[in-house]
């Protein structure tokens, strides 16, 4: 059938960490650490993290810290900033770290609007839309649903359906983008949507699921046809 309607991750999606200021934010604790290792850190870690055991018994906000020790770690590092990692959170909880869009998003979803109706589902923190709209981006969709408004996180399928609901949009008719397997695919799904993987650096080549390198790639497609 037809896709009419996509819905799309935030984090890990359309935005990512911030991680200029992170590295400032070590830095200023005596842990100097490049951003790029940063980033290849992380990408690394959302992979490893994405295991059905750790989405069963964790929330979004317990995952948090135990990601960002996970991604120094990674990135070469042997103490533990702790300091940082409180300034880090506190800038999150206001303003959302996940801050930097990538330079082919705002392209990649003015071609995609042009072909469906677009909304977000995000697991956040309350600030998804202030900080979508901050970046220039909220204005692109129909709603944003933010996991702590709703007091509902994926994978439970019922924070699809919020989204449906408001958009008045039918689940077999609507996919859902996004960077998580155990979260994002297998919510969508749950949901009955259909689900699309982004997947940049092939890690999830073994997953039953459709997969997109990039948004970039996804606008490419003439159609959906999942």
């Amino acid at each position: 059938m037809p896709i009419s309607t996509l819905l799309l991750d935030a984090g890990g999606t359309l935005v990512f960490p911030n991680f200029r200021r992170i590295a400032d934010e070590f830095a200023r604790d005596g842990a100097p650490v490049d951003p790029d290792a940063l980033a290849r850190a992380e990408a690394r870690v959302r992979f490893d993290i994405d295991r059905p055991e750790i989405v069963a018994v964790t929330d979004d906000a317990a995952r948090w810290k135990r990601f960002m020790e996970s991604v120094a770690r990674a990135a070469g590092l042997a103490r533990m900033p702790e300091a940082a990692f409180a300034r880090l959170k506190a800038y999150h909880d206001t303003h959302n770290l996940w801050e930097h869009v990538p330079p082919d998003v705002p392209a990649a979803l003015s071609a995609l609007s042009r072909r469906y109706r677009l909304g977000v589902v995000s697991n956040a923190n309350g600030t998804v839309r202030a900080k979508l709209a901050r970046l220039g981006l909220a204005e692109r969709f129909e709603t944003i649903v933010d996991s702590h408004e709703e007091h509902i996180e994926k994978p439970d399928p019922r924070l699809f359906h919020v989204a449906l609901r408001r958009m008045s949009a039918r689940a077999e008719e609507t996919a859902y983008v996004g960077d998580l397997y155990h979260i994002d695919v297998a919510g969508a799904r749950a949901a009955g949507l259909h689900p699309i993987l982004l997947d940049p650096h092939g890690f999830h080549a073994d997953k039953p699921c459709a997969r997109v390198a990039s948004l970039a790639d996804l606008a490419n497609y003439s159609s959906l046809n999942l």
